[in-house]
């Protein structure tokens, strides 16, 4: 069985586009955030890091998926709206100036 190729997503949430509720608590974010881990799982996304901005109302997901309608489909599981999800790549300073040499 070949393993599947996964890529780099991140997804955005904003109280201001009504796709992060006003006022979250932490304690409330950990109690939706497993149900999310559970939709992630059925549909092949692997959830990275969330970063949550709590005084701002946001949150940023990174995940790794097959595709972004992957990605899209473990935040409809959960009700989850978003304003938008973005293939990113990494771009720290070993992928951008260590390459690998080709011959």
């Amino acid at each position: 069985m070949a393993m599947q190729t996964m890529k780099f997503f991140i997804d955005t949430h904003d109280a201001k586009q009504g796709t992060f509720p006003v006022g979250l608590t932490p304690e409330q974010f950990k109690g939706f955030f497993e149900k999310y881990l559970q939709a992630c799982e059925i549909e092949g996304v692997i959830v990275l890091k969330t970063h949550l901005a709590y005084a701002d109302d946001r949150a940023f997901c990174f995940t790794m998926a097959p595709d972004a309608e992957a990605v899209r489909r473990a935040h409809e599981r959960v009700g989850l709206p978003f304003d938008s999800i973005s293939e990113v790549q990494t771009a720290t300073p070993g992928d951008t100036f260590f390459q690998p040499q080709t011959a």
